[in-house]
């Protein structure tokens, strides 16, 4: 097995589930995109590992292309802005058990309808965010400063907190 191959399985292995939730979060929780997607960013990932000069590391390099790819596909293609998400994809999502109660789905389905209303770089901090990245990668990624991150953590955690006390008062 060449080099390059053996290092693209591991950063696959290590990070495909990563890249499909952020795609997840991109396209509302449409599976189907999502892999679509996804492919897409590997695809991107083996065709430019020859430029990779380590100067990040592979999951920050990785988020880039993500963030990259996601974004063209949302340029690509704004009329699928409205997917709905079902509840099996919502906790697939957040890594919950079939045990997850009617009441945490109801809060999963109102997060993700949130979080689908957010605009575009925002929707791609806060999935970064939930996937537990640190503020200090997530900064790499978006090309700001860690400062700029965590005012823009807590403006969307805001903005969050908002919509989906809409979404219940309703």
């Amino acid at each position: 097995m060449s080099a390059k191959l053996s290092l693209f399985n591991q950063i696959y292995a290590a990070h495909n589930q990563m890249v499909m939730q952020l795609c997840l979060g991109f396209v509302n929780g449409d599976r189907s995109r999502a892999k679509d997607i996804s492919q897409e960013v590997f695809i991107s990932t083996w065709n430019s590992l020859d430029r990779f000069k380590g100067e990040s590391s592979h999951k920050t390099w990785l988020y880039r292309i993500t963030v990259n790819t996601c974004l063209k596909s949302l340029r690509d293609n704004k009329q699928s802005k409205n997917v709905s998400i079902d509840v099996e994809q919502r906790t697939d999502l957040l890594h919950h058990d079939d045990s997850t109660s009617h009441v945490q789905e109801s809060a999963l389905s109102a997060l993700y309808a949130s979080i689908g209303q957010l605009p575009e770089v925002d929707r791609l901090i806060i999935m970064m965010v939930l996937d537990d990245a640190e503020y200090s990668q997530i900064a790499d990624v978006m090309g700001i400063s860690e400062v700029n991150v965590r005012v823009k953590v807590h403006r969307i955690k805001q903005t969050l907190k908002k919509l989906m006390q809409n979404e219940y008062a309703d």
